[in-house]
């Protein structure tokens, strides 16, 4: 399957978002434009051609796939079109095809493929966004907002905030531009976000939690992004929050749910439990992390990037061996095959231009296929994915008949519970899970039974 660049779906996505498609759709839009670049470079059809749609849709149509899947491959494919340009063919069949925009004809004087459009694509996302023109007057709605993505996923990436952060803060973004029905940026004001927030606690009845990261998204974006003051927020209706009770497992069942589980996923659990990590900290452990000498696990770039040392299981020496050694294997073969290495973490590749090539930053638990950087057209290796960890503890999860909402992060959970059950005092457990804050850690103590006499007695009778 061909690999959309990265600079092409994000221009697709901005397109999208524009439009104001739902997120489910948005991914099976990205889906069919997949599939549809696939089509054109397997055979050998031009994708700036309307013929080579009525191609795919056919062969679509030979698939078995139903007729709303392909209206909806056709209406992805128009935002294409509408991006990048078309020609118009003369085969082209009339009806519901996807829309056409000609481009200027030096642009098609010769024949385009997948990966001329990829660089034409890089050189057409700008790198910063235009300011409107002065005369252009503000709308009330319909506003473009584009720009403004853009240069919050900049004001992000220059903070070296994670990329969850960006999702996160791309999510609240579009539903507050939804909400404003795309007003102009210029015209947003501290009542919009007022509103916005009480909407979300009325109408949405959206979580607490969920309204503070809401909250922290717009703070961000008046003060990074639009360069607005952002003043105390007041009357807004507050979501309430509600007292949480972590899941925890019992030992047997942490045993029983490890037991179902296939290599490496057993062991990726098995640190969970036994360090109480957090899922993505366990899948960025790289082999540099490990000393067996003083049987000490180090986490970098943690959540709130910190940094903190774990005392390594016992248990698990002779696995984690035996890990670092089938790690070393596909390290020779990657050299073997001339990859360049592992993704390292911000500007180091630039500055020790070998190290991805080094045995201590290769990744303890590698993804079993290379990814692509289509920037550079190299081959790298990235870690085990988050879901196929997710997706294997939901499958032994439900084979174990183990009655509770059990995830990897239950697995830190247990860790914390397990170990204020045996006495160990809570600000060494507060350290070991890195927690900033006293009262976080705290709320493991609603997980264990309570001690103390409930009985109403008279001291006398004591």
């Amino acid at each position: 399957m061909l690999a959309v660049p990265l600079s092409l779906s994000q221009a697709f996505e901005a397109q999208l978002v524009q439009r104001n498609v739902p997120q489910p759709q948005r991914r099976d839009f990205q889906k069919w434009l997949r599939f549809y670049l696939d089509f054109c470079d397997k055979y050998d059809a031009k994708p700036e051609l309307t013929a080579s749609f009525a191609a795919f849709d056919e062969k679509l149509q030979s698939k078995g796939q139903s007729e709303s899947q392909r209206q909806q491959a056709r209406r992805a494919i128009a935002v294409y079109y509408r991006m990048v340009g078309v020609i118009q063919s003369p085969s082209t069949p009339s009806g519901d095809s996807p829309p056409t925009k000609p481009l200027a004809a030096r642009q098609f004087a010769e024949p385009i493929s997948a990966s001329v459009i990829r660089t034409d694509l890089t050189r057409s996302v700008p790198k910063t966004p235009k300011p409107l023109p002065a005369d252009q007057s503000p709308k009330l709605s319909g506003a473009n907002w584009v720009a403004v993505y853009e240069q919050l996923q900049a004001a992000i990436q220059v903070r070296h905030y994670s990329n969850k952060t960006w999702q996160a803060y791309r999510y609240w973004l579009q539903q507050f531009q939804t909400y404003t029905k795309s007003k102009d940026v210029r015209l947003l004001n501290m009542d919009d976000v007022k509103d916005f927030l009480s909407h979300l606690a009325m109408n949405k009845q959206v979580a607490a939690s969920s309204q503070n990261q809401a909250f922290n998204a717009l703070l961000f974006l008046f003060k990074h992004v639009l360069q607005k003051e952002f003043t105390k927020v007041e009357g807004v209706v507050r979501a309430k929050r509600r007292p949480y009770i972590p899941v925890v497992l019992s030992r047997p069942e942490v045993d029983r749910i490890i037991g179902l589980l296939e290599p490496p996923y057993d062991l990726v659990a098995k640190l969970l439990y036994g360090c109480g990590l957090r899922l993505f900290e366990c899948l960025k452990l790289r082999v540099q992390d490990l000393n067996f000498d003083l049987q000490v696990l180090t986490v970098h770039d943690g959540k709130g990037l910190k940094d903190r040392t774990l005392p390594m299981p016992t248990l698990l020496t002779s696995e984690l061996a035996a890990q670092v050694e089938s790690v070393a294997v596909l390290h020779e073969q990657d050299l073997a095959a001339n990859t360049a290495g592992v993704f390292l973490p911000k500007a180091l590749d630039g500055k020790y231009k070998n190290a991805a090539k080094e045995f201590a930053w290769q990744w303890l638990f590698p993804a079993k296929s290379l990814t692509l950087v289509p920037s550079t057209e190299e081959y790298r290796r990235w870690h085990l994915h988050e879901s196929h960890v997710q997706q294997a503890l939901k499958l032994a999860v439900r084979r174990s008949r183990i009655a509770k909402r059990a995830s990897a992060h239950t697995f830190r959970h247990s860790f914390a519970s397990h170990l204020l059950q045996a006495n160990v005092d809570i600000r060494t457990i507060q350290e070991l899970l890195g927690h900033s804050d006293l009262r976080t850690t705290m709320i493991y103590t609603h997980t264990l039974p309570s001690r103390t006499i409930k009985d109403a007695k008279s001291p006398l009778d004591l």
